[in-house]
């Protein structure tokens, strides 16, 4: 009976071991599938991306506190300024700025289509703007003044050159 007790202990020691390097297989596979050893890599596309994506909002709040405007105007403007931005972006920002009570919006008639909704920016929109401004303002001469000195040694470094 002893021997029997023993052997059926040693069965479930060996089935656990068995179960725990198997369940630490399953692991170390999905651990090795989605690359969690690799050094991660720094994509300059992304980088470039998220540093617009920053501004964004900002720079179309700025071209609607010019004036009343058509989305496609703000798409050309930004496309101008070198800042392209998709109808497909653009749209969903204009709508939760003006669910802000940033915005407003009038409709116009078109000859050429259906009837136009042109932006405008309101009084909360526009104290926002002030915001966002002196924000921009404040880390535009951070930057600045952080990059200098390395514009500073360029600038010599290609005279000598």
């Amino acid at each position: 009976m002893v021997e029997r007790k023993n052997d059926v202990q040693s069965k479930q020691k060996r089935h656990r071991s068995k179960k725990n390097s198997d369940a630490f297989l399953c692991y170390y596979q999905h651990y090795l599938k989605h690359d969690y050893l690799k050094t991660p890599t720094m994509n300059i596309d992304n980088t470039q991306s998220q540093m617009r994506k920053g501004v964004l909002e900002f720079c179309i709040l700025s071209i609607i506190r010019q004036g009343e405007v058509y989305p496609s105007d703000i798409v050309e403007k930004m496309k101008t300024a070198n800042l392209n931005i998709l109808e497909g972006t653009l749209y969903p920002l204009l709508t939760r700025l003006k669910n802000a009570e940033f915005l407003t919006y009038r409709w116009v008639e078109s000859n050429s289509g259906p009837p136009r909704k042109y932006f405008s920016m309101t009084g909360k929109g526009l104290a926002f703007y002030e915001e966002l401004e002196a924000t921009w303002n404040e880390l535009a001469n951070a930057v600045n003044t952080l990059t200098a000195p390395i514009q500073a040694a360029d600038t010599l470094t290609n005279v000598n050159q």
